[in-house]
């Protein structure tokens, strides 16, 4: 592994998770109450024995920035590190136009670092990976380059670019987001769709984008331009199928669990998948563990015992992190962040509260997402009412979750 360098692509705007982008790039959203998203690849990486490690920032990445370099500090004398590397407009006075043209304008990198293989990878996904069977089978079938796919239903392919494969799992064809999917040989309601992570031999990459940066017009991203590409030129790209993916103490019903987090939709859901009472992502597992960056705060604490009035400090199939004190009210379905406090009489049901969410007496939440210091006054009721919601400064999205943005004050 000594040899490989990962470059994770973390500069994403994430304009689908408005407004919980709105001060923030989308891998630093908090997820599962204590973690942030892209706390899922670095610790897949690390759990692998990936220790060369750098993240491609750009867009609103202090956050991100300083949660990397706090949490993901490791044995530099051994030369291991995880580091985060902003957009510096080596290559002339523009930002990144794509994920090709992110690495190209921090090639020097990878001469720094002088490996035979380059790992690409996205860094706003939840999933556990053993990231180090992909590269072993990458190197055995001696490819230039390797994509992790995930099979999905022929009717959910519209959304994902997905890959034409032979028999040996050879790519034949790519093509986004297409109406008429090709299908895994054998499993004709299947397909193969791409997972946005990739393995390249250092001299493939470093010659894809050098040329890809020359191309006009070109929209300088992967699945768009370098895949086509390569498949045109008859380069050797496989798929490697993450269905078979093994991480150690791993449940069989986790196996080939995968989400694509790009909207407040689809990290409601992944996070509600979460309190379950078997989950499918078990973040319990002590042998592949979910790292992050530790507070210095008391455990959760739940008070008040009054059956007779309702005023019981509970939580249901939910999610405490550190530092919260839920006071008399009840908490059902939920995802508590640190510093949450929840006062008595109030209901928290189907739910995310960000760092510092204080919930008054009386108040009532359902489906919603508050983001960090959001003041909900006692008697407020939130999730109900949606045109009541807009007009407090909620958005309100399609699927119907109420997202408040940071520090907002939410009135009766």
């Amino acid at each position: 592994m000594n040899r490989t360098l990962m470059m994770v692509l973390a500069g994403g705007r994430g304009t689908r998770m408005m407004p919980l982008t709105q001060d923030r790039t989308k891998p630093a959203v908090p997820f599962a109450g204590r973690y942030r998203l892209i706390d899922f690849v670095l610790s897949n990486l690390v759990n692998s024995g990936f220790y060369r490690v750098v993240v491609l920032t750009q867009y609103k990445s202090q956050s991100l920035s300083q949660h990397i370099s706090r949490a993901w500090r490791l044995a530099r004398p051994l030369d291991h590190f995880v580091e985060p590397v902003p957009a510096q407009q080596r290559t002339g006075l523009g930002w990144y136009r794509g994920s090709a043209d992110a690495i190209f304008q921090n090639l020097n990198l990878i001469d720094d670092a002088d490996p035979t293989d380059v790992g690409v990878f996205g860094a706003d996904h939840v999933y556990k990976m053993d990231v180090s069977q992909m590269l072993r089978l990458h190197r055995k079938r001696g490819a230039e380059l390797t994509i992790a796919a995930i099979p999905v239903p022929v009717a959910e392919a519209h959304q994902f670019g997905i890959m034409e494969v032979d028999a040996n799992w050879r790519v034949r064809g790519f093509v986004e987001k297409p109406t008429h999917p090709p299908t895994i040989p054998g499993r004709p309601d299947w397909c193969l769709a791409s997972m946005g992570n990739y393995f390249f031999t250092r001299m493939a990459l470093e010659h894809q984008v050098r040329t890809d940066a020359l191309r006009e017009p070109s929209d300088h991203d992967f699945g768009r331009d370098i895949i086509p590409t390569m498949l045109s030129e008859g380069r050797a790209i496989f798929a490697y199928d993450f269905s078979q993916n093994h991480v150690p103490g791993q449940q069989e019903r986790e196996r080939g669990y995968w989400r694509d987090v790009g909207s407040v939709g689809s990290y409601f859901e992944a996070s509600m998948d979460l309190v379950s009472v078997l989950p499918v992502l078990d973040l319990y597992n002590r042998q592949w563990p979910i790292r992050t960056d530790y507070h210095q705060l008391a455990p959760a604490k739940f008070v008040h015992d009054d059956l007779a009035s309702n005023r019981v400090g509970s939580a249901v199939e939910s999610l405490v992190s550190e530092g919260t004190i839920v006071s008399g009210g009840m908490v059902y379905r939920s995802i508590l962040s640190p510093l949450v406090r929840v006062r008595s009489y109030s209901r928290v049901e189907s739910s995310i509260l960000f760092e510092g969410v204080e919930v008054g007496r009386n108040a009532q939440l359902f489906r919603t997402i508050l983001d960090k210091n959001v003041v909900v006054e006692p008697g407020a009721r939130v999730g109900f009412d949606h045109d009541h919601d807009r007009a407090r400064g909620l958005t309100v999205t399609e699927e119907g979750i109420a997202v408040a943005p940071k520090g907002l004050r939410i009135q009766p």
